[in-house]
C-alpha cells in the first residue's frame, strides 16, 4: 500500500482541487463517523435536526455545482436497509438539493455485476483514492492509487454502477420508504 492520507486537510483538499467530476462508490451499510451520531439518534427517534455537521459539505457542493463541477455517488445497500442506510437516504435529499447526485444500487445486483466491496473516490476519472476503514467502520484515510490498470478498472466499475443505480427519490418510492 502506498501512503495513507489521514482524515483532515489533505483529504479535504481533494474535493476542491478536481476540475470536472468527483465520484464515490459507497460499499458499506454502516459507517462510524462520530460527528453524525447525534443526528442519527435524532433521525431514529423521529426528531427534527438541522444537520450542523453537514453544512460545510453542502456549501462546498453548492460552490462546486455553481462552478460547473459535478459530484456523484452510488451507494450499495443491503435490503432491508439498516438504520444507518435509512439515515443516509434521508440525508441524501439535502446533498442532492445542493448539487450532488446520489443513487442507490441493491447489493445483490452489485455483486452480480462484479462491483467491488470497497469504497473509493474517483476524481476527474484519473485520480483514484481507495478509502480504508477499521473493523468498527471508522475512516482511517485514503490511499492514492496510481496504477493505470486499477484506475481504468475503477472507471469501469463506476460506469457499471451508475448505469444500474436508481435515483434517490425513485429508490424511496420503489422501496416504499417512509420518513426519509
Amino acid at each position: 500500500m502506498t501512503e495513507l492520507i489521514p482524515p483532515g486537510p489533505r483529504i479535504r483538499r481533494l474535493f476542491h482541487d478536481f476540475k470536472h467530476t468527483a465520484y464515490r462508490l459507497e460499499a458499506r451499510d454502516q459507517y462510524d463517523a462520530s460527528y453524525e451520531n447525534e443526528s442519527l439518534a435524532k433521525f431514529l427517534a423521529g426528531e427534527s435536526d438541522d444537520l450542523p455537521w453537514m453544512q460545510s459539505w453542502l456549501d462546498m457542493l453548492r460552490e462546486a455545482t455553481a462552478e460547473g463541477r459535478r459530484f456523484a455517488r452510488v451507494r450499495l445497500v443491503t435490503l432491508p436497509l439498516t438504520d444507518y442506510s435509512r439515515f443516509g437516504v434521508w440525508c441524501a435529499q439535502f446533498t442532492n438539493g445542493a448539487g450532488e447526485d446520489i443513487r442507490y444500487l441493491v447489493r445483490d445486483k452489485a455483486e452480480a455485476l462484479g462491483l467491488p466491496n470497497h469504497d473509493y473516490w474517483l476524481f476527474d476519472s484519473r485520480k483514484l483514492v481507495r478509502m480504508h476503514f477499521d473493523d468498527n467502520n471508522a475512516f482511517l484515510g485514503g490511499e492514492v492509487v496510481e496504477d493505470a490498470a486499477e484506475v481504468v478498472q475503477h472507471n469501469y466499475w463506476r460506469d457499471a454502477a451508475w448505469h444500474h443505480a436508481v435515483r434517490r427519490d425513485d429508490f424511496v418510492t420503489d422501496q416504499q420508504l417512509r420518513g426519509v
